[in-house]
């Protein structure tokens, strides 16, 4: 049976019709490309906020991991400080002084310790340590160099390799502690021309709100016997006398 050409016509009509409704018409385009830019957008956020967390949580560890070796080192200088001479302008001192920093002056602290042994023959050494300020930074550096002997001055040493212990946006000081007659733990501000070390020296770094990062961390000096103590007819006063020059300051509250 031969198909009419009318019916033909229709089917073909009907085929094009249905064709040109293949696809997406303009405003679902759009409508997708508003869901997608939401979705893209919530994953950007997502992925910034993880990554800003993860890079805090990184530079807190940072920070906390360079406390701990700053106080290892510190630690271990401040117990082998040594109660030796030095030679001044008026005469043998002890070979301990501790200046705090003022206008463009760097508050530091420099004595005589025992060299660590690394394959050398054991010896002293001068450490320094000096409170320096760029801008709004401030670092805590040590410097060494090794110790001629109680015939030489501190000015005549150089101590070089520069080793940054503490670095940041802080206020960093020293304090320095001995025990009264009275036996009460007073701290002074600084410490210089003294007959014998201080039996603590405390180490403040403090944020702008004034809160004390490392919360109080009290170094043990052992050698802290003035040279008197070692006479037959010493005195355990020897160890309690008051010292000469020193600002008193408060002790910082717990």
């Amino acid at each position: 049976m031969t198909m009419r050409p009318s019916h033909i016509t229709a089917r073909n009509m009907t085929a094009r019709h249905l064709a040109a409704r293949d696809g997406f018409t303009l405003v679902e385009v759009l409508a997708a490309f508003a869901i997608g830019a939401v979705i893209i957008t919530a994953c950007a956020a997502l992925i910034h906020n993880v990554v800003l967390n993860f890079d805090r949580g990184t530079r807190t560890v940072d920070v906390a991991e360079r406390f701990v070796l700053a106080i290892d080192r510190l630690s271990a200088d401040f117990a082998s400080a040594r109660a030796v001479a030095r030679r001044t302008e008026a005469g043998p001192a002890l070979a301990f002084v501790g200046e705090p920093g003022g206008g463009q002056t760097p508050g530091k602290i420099v004595f005589v310790a025992a060299a660590p042994v690394t394959g050398a023959p054991p010896g002293d050494e001068v450490v320094m340590l000096t409170v320096e300020q760029e801008e709004s930074v401030m670092r805590l550096v040590r410097r060494r160099a090794s110790w001629p002997g109680p015939t030489s001055r501190f000015e005549d040493v150089t101590p070089d390799n520069p080793v940054v212990l503490i670095e940041g946006k802080w206020s960093i000081s020293f304090l320095f502690g001995r025990l009264t007659p009275e036996r009460a733990l007073t701290w002074y501000a600084s410490w210089i021309g003294e007959a014998m070390l201080p039996r603590f020296v405390r180490l403040r770094v403090r944020d702008a709100n004034g809160r004390d990062l490392l919360g109080e961390a009290d170094f043990v000096i052992r050698a802290d016997a003035p040279a008197s103590c070692g006479r037959s007819d010493a005195s355990v006063s020897c160890f309690t006398a008051a010292p000469a020059g020193v600002a008193d300051v408060e002790r910082p509250a717990r």
